[in-house]
This record gives C-alpha cells, structure tokens and sequence, in this order.
C-alpha cells in the first residue's frame, strides 16, 4: 500500500474509456469498483465520447452516474490517419495536467484502440501503475494489433479474455503472477444486465422487425493504406440482402466519415434499411439478441455474438487471427462469397448446428474478477517488472 494511499483511506483507481465501444464493456467493472467500499473511483473520457458526431456518449456515463474525473477534449474532426495522430497528441496533453491532478493509485485501460496509447504514455511518465482488460488477442488486419501489444507491455496487471490470451501474454514476457484470465467482461451485461424484450426493442428502435433481420456493423480497415478498400463489396452485398438492415455508425477512425455518408445513401436507396449513430449496451446487446445475423467486421460479431448463437458474417482481414466459435463465418472482401456466406448464415440448417455453442470469451464473471484484483493486488513494487529468462546459447 502506498503512502499516499494510507492516507486517504481508499484505493484510488483512474478508468480511461473513450468510446461507447469499450464503455459497454467496462459497464461492470465500473459498477464493481464505484460499490467498492475501499475504492476512490475516476473517469477519464476522451475521443469520441465528447464528439456530437458520434452520439456525444458522455451523456451516458453521466447517467448512469459514475464520477467522471476529466473530460478530454481531443478528436479532430478529421477523416485521416495524420488526424488520429493527432488526436493520440492532443489527448496526451489533456491527460498530463488530468492525471497529475489526480494521481491514482492504478489506472486500467481496455483493450485496442489507438487512443489508449495517450493515457499509457502519459501513466508511464508519471510513474502511475496500469491495468490492462484484453491483452493477448490478435487482429492482424488493423493497427489495433500493435495498439493491444504496446499497452501489454507497458502494463503490470493484466486480464485476458482466454486462456490462449493468457498464454500469449505470458509468451510475450510478462510474468505469469501478473496475469489473469477473466473473460470478456462485456458478457457480464447478458447475466446482469435486464435486455428488452422484442417488443420493448422494436419501441426503442422505432421500427417494426421484419423477417429476416440483419445487423450490420462496418469500421474501416486501419492496416490498409484506402481504409474502405473492403467496403465496396460489403456494400454492394448489403443492397441487394434479403430483408430488414440495421446499420450502426463505425469507430471513429481513419476513413470513418466516408464510411457514413455512405451508409446514409445506402439507406436512402434501398428499402427498410436504419441507421442508428449510437446504440447503448443493453439496447445492442438485445438487437443481438433478435436479429438473425450479423454482417460485418465488428468485434462484436466475434466476442459477443456468440453468446446467442447469433450467425454471423465476418468480412475482410480486420479480425484476422482472432479466437472464434462456431458461429462465426469467414469470407474475403469479394461480392459472391459475402451474398453466399449471408445466405448460409440465414439457413435453418446453419441456425440448428449451433444451438447449445459456447462462447470462449467467458462466462459473464469478468467485472468481479477484475475488481477483486484491482481491490486487492499490492502495488509495493509493481512498476518493477523481472526481465524475460534468455536460454543459455552454446557457442559452435
């Protein structure tokens, strides 16, 4: 325990969130360590949770009533990488003066994309131990594969998703002691969170389901030099899909603002097609729910969907590499293979092979998990990592 810790009373513990994406999953988390007894919580928001464009998400961490330390204005209204450069810069700064105000005894960050790299390096200046949630996955197609691998690294405590995430962790040299498997703890919501009932969600939406319905979640491609090389077949795809489309906004990354105004025309043209710029957990979390499969490149399709036996379509190289069940289709960025592989997925005889699946992202336990640790851990000497063992090599 730290000096500065003994004398508050309370463990001070900062959480970086900068979208709704990682909101929904560090809902619980949050819950867990703002009931704790021992545990002085601050919210950090950044990036797109202060952007209009993208839904102005803040709102809902006011609502739902955790202690938001600093607003950080940093998201350039722009639709290039030199603007997420950017943004990593001026984030960096805002948080310079945030967390040196309010110096936490460990700050946690989650998962991959670019922006938690400004907190990172800002905590690692400031000699301020880090958390890290979903460390050890793989997502070779986009450049949240070494965002995910560079936090890892700079952390001292870590919760993987997987066993095989945990493996990997410790593969990259971190010590076992440090690491541990929670699961995804966007699943706690499908065992704590009270999802709507059909009709409750068609009320929410304001529309009516028709059958089949198809949600759609798109984000560009940020290992790619055109980030919406892909899109063209998706969308060509999606025009001529069978049914009901629901579309949501993507990240706020390079090539995002294309993205849209292309969904909007899309949803102009072609006939029971909605567009929604944001989407709580709870709602999106139910849509997943009753809708008949996921078309797309969203971790989402990959992490949560399984835990509904929902089919989905995975387009493009952006999850490339990562751990999926069996729900999961894979197919190229190519117009025949994604109509083929949506006409699959809407199948009975694919709908009926995976009922009873599992999901290897958890069981819904991850916030407790994660908090106990968080709560717990001694922080005396946990900046200090022990080097990686080098095999003794015989000269020839």
């Amino acid at each position: 325990m730290t000096s500065r810790q003994t004398t508050r009373g309370k463990r001070r513990i900062g959480v970086v969130t900068t979208s709704r994406a990682d909101y929904s999953h560090l809902y619980w988390p949050l819950r867990e360590l703002d009931d704790h007894p021992n545990v002085e919580l601050g919210v950090f928001a950044l990036g797109p949770h202060l952007s209009p464009a993208f839904g102005a998400t803040i709102a809902e961490i006011e609502r739902d009533g955790f202690p938001i330390q600093a607003r950080i204005e940093c998201l350039l209204s722009s639709d290039t990488d030199t603007g997420m450069a950017k943004t990593i810069g001026l984030a960096m700064l805002g948080l310079a003066d945030a967390l040196t105000a309010w110096r936490p005894d460990l700050l946690l960050l989650i998962a991959d994309r670019y922006e938690m790299l400004a907190p990172a390096a800002t905590a690692l200046a400031l000699r301020i131990p880090m958390a890290h949630i979903e460390g050890g996955e793989v997502t070779q197609g986009a450049i949240d594969d070494a965002v995910r691998n560079a936090l890892t690294k700079l952390a001292h405590i870590h919760f993987t998703s997987t066993e095989t995430a945990r493996r990997r962790v410790i593969a990259m040299g971190e010590e076992p002691w440090r690491v541990h498997r929670a699961g995804a703890p966007s699943l706690d919501h499908l065992r704590r969170s009270t999802l709507l009932t059909r009709s409750a969600l068609q009320d929410r939406l304001g529309l009516a389901f028709a059958a089949p319905t198809l949600l759609a979640a798109w984000h560009p491609v940020t290992l790619l030099r055109d980030t919406n090389a892909e899109a063209e077949a998706l969308f060509a795809a999606l025009a001529s899909a069978p049914g009901q489309l629901i579309f949501v906004y993507p990240n706020a990354d390079a090539g995002s603002h294309a993205l849209i105004e292309r969904t909007r025309a899309l949803a102009a043209t072609r006939a029971q097609t909605h567009l929604f710029v944001n989407l709580d957990a709870v709602t999106y979390w139910s849509l997943l729910g009753q809708a008949d499969a996921l078309i797309g490149n969203s971790s989402s399709g990959i992490m949560e969907a399984a835990s509904f036996a929902l089919p989905v379509v995975n387009v493009g190289i952006r999850q490339q590499g990562r751990e999926r069940a069996s729900n999961v289709i894979d197919v190229p960025a190519d117009l025949t293979a994604i109509r083929r592989a949506i006409k699959r997925a809407l199948s009975r005889e694919f709908r009926n092979g995976l009922v009873g699946m599992a999901n290897p992202y958890g069981e819904g336990t991850a916030a407790a998990t994660i908090a106990a640790v968080l709560t717990s851990f001694p922080l005396q000497g946990l900046l200090i990592k022990a080097p990686v063992p080098i095999a003794a090599q015989t000269e020839a």
